[in-house]
């Protein structure tokens, strides 16, 4: 019997940016990938309610780190369980194609689990990660998410 594969893509991204994760979800999925965003983009998605300050609760109460804790260790798994991740990176407090230290983790994660990182536009070349980001030579979309499958032919035929 044949099982035809879908390919999997894990969505990494600040929080601020997960109304764009759910809609960048959908379009992965018209393209045919099977595509896992963070925890708390799906509650998001699901209440329809993308304030990011109600689910931010340790900032307020020191007590609740045990909550972001638990998140970032979901999102590694489903980094572990993805084929590739992709970074979307818009602008945030004045930053253009900011990537934060949580997705820069997430990032090093892929690198050393051998899996393509596509990030969405530009890398930023005002990051204090700079170096690090560049040095995991990432792929960059320049915002044309339909190029990601011409960029996996073309993976297939480097290896």
């Amino acid at each position: 019997m044949y099982t035809e594969t879908v390919t999997t893509i894990t969505v990494c991204s600040s929080a601020n940016f997960y109304r764009q994760a759910v809609d960048i979800q959908a379009q992965l999925e018209k393209l045919g990938y099977k595509a896992l965003i963070p925890a708390n983009a799906e509650r998001m998605k699901k209440t329809r309610d993308f304030d990011v300050t109600k689910t931010k609760t340790w900032f307020g109460n020191e007590g609740d780190y045990h909550k972001k804790t638990k998140l970032i260790r979901g999102h590694f798994l489903e980094v572990e369980l993805a084929d590739s991740i992709l970074v979307l990176n818009y602008e945030k407090h004045g930053t253009k194609n900011y990537i934060g230290g949580n997705v820069l983790k997430e990032m090093a994660i892929a690198f050393f689990l051998n899996k393509p990182i596509f990030i969405l536009n530009d890398i930023p070349e005002d990051s204090t990660f700079l170096e690090e980001i560049k040095g995991m030579e990432p792929i960059v979309l320049h915002g044309k998410l339909d190029s990601i499958p011409t960029e996996y032919s073309r993976l297939a035929r480097a290896s």
